[in-house]
């Protein structure tokens, strides 16, 4: 059972407004923090609440990210919608009397929000953390394949009509989240992706699906199929050191379309921390939970939900105590996949 806050996600989005309204009127200013190192549908979930509480509950809003944006999509995604939102390190907070955060929940450890200061709104489509249930306005959870779907229900319940840009980067936070409907996808899902369609500029959403990329993005993907290793029906890369965070999660996804496989696992260090991406075929396990219960005696931040999710880890002393590291959780995650003792090929080799 959801905890009481929660009790939000249950209203029809007309409800969800209308709440909105009724508790957060006559606040001075808003600010609606992404989760760090924003993906699309973050992005576009925090632009579309901005806009509901500026145009329908009277009080203006910004957005803003902790991290980087370094993957290629996702800079192109915000030049070319001119989506304004802004690092939180150029963001005064004091200037602020109401918080937002989507994409993400309170305890979760992976966004800006300081632990001092409690969110006065939380939409996410995850499952709800068990510790979670304190924030006054918490949508969390449901069957809903992105929080840009829930947001869209929002624009939708107040009668916004999104401006083109608006309406693409909800389409493609829908679009990159459900990989194009097909995964964890819902009927709500799917009725804001037909109802957004007609109102997305295409041209603008071309140039977002396909942007120029740097050389080194190319040499991370090549460092990336050397160091795979196939086990059974799992493949497991470390990636070293990235020059972007959120590439960790586009090079699992990409391995999880290795034939016959069930698991992807990739990882990389960035500003000693160690970022790791989980892809789950297997409809028998949760990847959010499996990895929250492997991280768990880690520290950091790790959640997500049925078929993907990540973690972030602090990484500390030298080089070997480092290496020694990773090879545990490798060794606790082939536990989990049920491949604990192989030896494994590499993903070059005739063996694979």
């Amino acid at each position: 059972m959801a905890p009481a806050s929660f009790e939000v996600a249950s209203l029809p989005a007309k409800g969800k407004v209308e709440r909105l309204t009724k508790m957060f009127r006559g606040r001075q200013r808003a600010l609606v923090l992404t989760h760090d190192n924003p993906d699309p549908d973050s992005m576009a979930a925090a632009w579309a609440l901005a806009t509901v509480l500026s145009d329908r509950v009277g009080v203006p809003a910004d957005i803003a990210y902790g991290g980087i944006i370094g993957r290629a999509e996702n800079a192109a995604f915000v030049k070319t919608l001119k989506i304004p939102i802004n690092h939180v390190e150029d963001v005064d907070m004091s200037g602020y009397d109401l918080f937002a955060i989507v994409d993400t929940q309170q305890g979760v450890g992976n966004h800006a929000l300081p632990e001092s200061t409690l969110a006065d709104i939380v939409v996410d489509h995850h499952p709800v953390r068990e510790e979670e249930g304190t924030n006054p306005f918490g949508d969390v959870g449901g069957e809903y394949g992105a929080t840009s779907t829930m947001l869209t229900e929002y624009v939708r319940a107040a009668r916004i009509e999104p401006s083109p840009e608006l309406a693409t980067a909800l389409y493609y936070g829908i679009k990159a989240d459900t990989r194009d409907l097909g995964r964890q996808t819902s009927d709500p899902d799917v009725d804001c992706y037909l109802w957004l369609f007609p109102r997305i500029d295409r041209e603008l959403l071309s140039q977002i699906e396909h942007p120029k990329l740097p050389v080194r993005y190319f040499r991370l993907f090549h460092a990336a199929i050397e160091k795979a290793r196939i086990y059974s029906q799992a493949v497991i890369t470390d990636l070293g050191d990235v020059y972007s965070p959120d590439l960790v999660a586009e090079v699992a996804e990409r391995l999880s379309f290795i034939e016959d496989t069930k698991w992807s696992l990739a990882f990389g260090s960035y500003r000693s921390q160690l970022f790791l991406s989980l892809r789950v075929s297997d409809r028998r396990m949760n990847a959010g939970r499996l990895i929250r219960e492997t991280c768990a005696s880690f520290g950091g931040s790790a959640g997500g939900h049925g078929s993907m999710a990540g973690a972030r880890l602090p990484l500390a002393g030298r080089k070997a105590q480092r290496e020694a590291f990773k090879r545990e959780l490798v060794r606790r995650f082939k536990e989990a996949f049920g491949v604990e003792g192989e030896r494994g090929a590499s993903l070059l080799s005739d063996e694979a």
